[in-house]
């Protein structure tokens, strides 16, 4: 039976803050190859949507599994509840992006509705169903705990008393 997590207010809002940080350097990667694509090679939306969609999860799953959730899980369990959730939201928001674009709407903008959508269900999912059990686990985690909350131990000697 897995314990009930309980996090404080700040935990929470860290969580958050560092899964926006990390989701807006997946969305310059994603926004940099899809630009890529789009004004380079003049693909249509999906492709080029697709690849660069492909590129940003696995960076941001990547960065939010060690820093943000410091989960020690198993890594191929966690990626393929991942790949679950993008076996739903892709093909989703493939169609409704080139639904949207095929009807006139400016690509980047829906490109950036896309990001913020899916930063947003993916915190939730991630949080929830991905991490749920095992977040603060790893080393990085339980390093902290060993050095009185702060995640640098250097940080800690370098300003003890």
């Amino acid at each position: 039976m897995i314990e009930k997590e309980t996090f404080t207010k700040k935990e929470n809002g860290a969580q958050v803050l560092k899964f926006i940080l990390f989701s807006a350097s997946a969305g310059i990667i994603q926004t940099i190859a899809f630009t890529i694509l789009n004004e380079l090679f003049r693909w249509t939306y999906w492709p080029c949507y697709l690849i660069a969609l492909i590129l940003s999860v696995l960076w941001n799953f990547t960065l939010n599994r060690e820093f943000t959730f410091k989960s020690a899980s198993n890594v191929p369990v966690a990626m393929a509840k991942v790949f679950g959730f993008y076996c739903v939201f892709t093909p989703l928001s493939v169609w409704w992006g080139s639904a949207l674009t095929g009807a006139g709407w400016n690509e980047y903008l829906v490109l950036f509705g896309t990001m913020a959508v899916n930063l947003t269900t993916e915190f939730l999912y991630d949080r929830f169903f991905v991490f749920r059990g095992s977040i603060n686990t790893n080393k990085r985690a339980r390093r902290k705990d060993e050095d009185g909350g702060v995640e640098d131990k250097a940080f800690n000697e370098e300003n003890a008393g």
